[in-house]
C-alpha cells in the first residue's frame, strides 16, 4: 500500500479536509504534492542519525509516536504545534516549509497559505504511521526500513559499496547520496 492510499484509507485526508474547510480532492492533491518533500525530510533525518533507523524510531517516539496519527484522526482539532515540531526536525527551518509549500502551489494551483496549513497535518500523519509500523514490527529497524522503502517507492537494489539497505531505501535517485535529492527538490521549489 502506498502512503497516499494509507492516508486516504485511515481517514486522515478526510479529517484534514473537514478541519481546513476544503473538499477531499483538494486535500488529497495538496497531500500528494507535499509528500515527496516530507518523505525526503525523513530520509535526510534518518541518515543524519548516528544509529540510523533506530535513531529515527527514537525520534518518532519523542515527537509523539503513533499518537501523532491518532491526534489527526481524533474528534478534537489537530494539535498542529506537534506537526510543526515534526517539520522542525525534518526540515530544520520554517524557510524550507515555505519553499515546500510554494513548490506545491506551483504544482497544484492550491494556495500556499492552505498548503502551509496542510503541511504539519500531513507530517503528523506520516510520522504517526511510521511510528505505528515500527512498533507493529516488534520495534526493530528492519520494519521501519522496509516501511520507509515502501513509502518512498524504493527497492533494496543499491549498488554494492553504497550505504546498504537503509541508504538504498531512502535514496530517492539511487546514487548513494540522499542530500542531493533534498537539495534538488528544494532548488526546484525555489525557481
Amino acid at each position: 500500500m502506498n502512503i497516499m492510499d494509507m492516508l486516504q484509507q485511515s481517514g486522515g485526508i478526510g479529517t484534514m479536509a473537514k478541519e481546513l474547510g476544503v473538499n477531499e480532492s483538494v486535500a488529497q492533491a495538496g497531500a500528494a504534492a507535499l509528500l515527496p518533500a516530507i518523505l525526503g525530510g525523513f530520509k535526510k533525518t534518518t541518515q543524519a542519525q548516528p544509529s540510523g533507523l533506530d535513531g529515527l524510531g527514537g525520534l518518532l517516539g519523542q515527537l509523539g509516536g503513533g499518537g501523532l496519527l491518532d491526534s489527526v484522526l481524533g474528534s478534537e482539532p489537530t494539535p498542529v504545534e506537534q506537526g510543526n515540531e515534526v517539520l522542525g526536525q525534518i526540515f530544520g527551518s520554517k524557510e524550507v516549509s515555505r519553499t515546500v509549500a510554494a513548490g506545491a502551489e506551483q504544482q497544484t494551483g492550491i494556495s500556499s497559505d492552505l498548503l502551509k496549513k496542510m503541511l504539519p497535518v500531513v507530517a503528523m500523519m506520516v510520522a504517526g504511521y511510521m511510528a505505528k509500523q515500527s512498533t507493529d514490527s516488534a520495534g526493530n529497524g528492519g520494519g521501519l526500513g522496509g516501511l520507509l522503502g515502501g513509502l518512498l517507492g524504493g527497492g533494496n537494489n543499491a549498488p554494492s559499496g553504497s550505504m546498504g539497505g537503509l541508504g538504498s531505501l531512502l535514496d530517492l535517485n539511487g546514487d548513494g547520496n540522499p542530500l542531493d535529492d533534498i537539495i534538488g527538490m528544494a532548488g526546484k521549489l525555489v525557481r
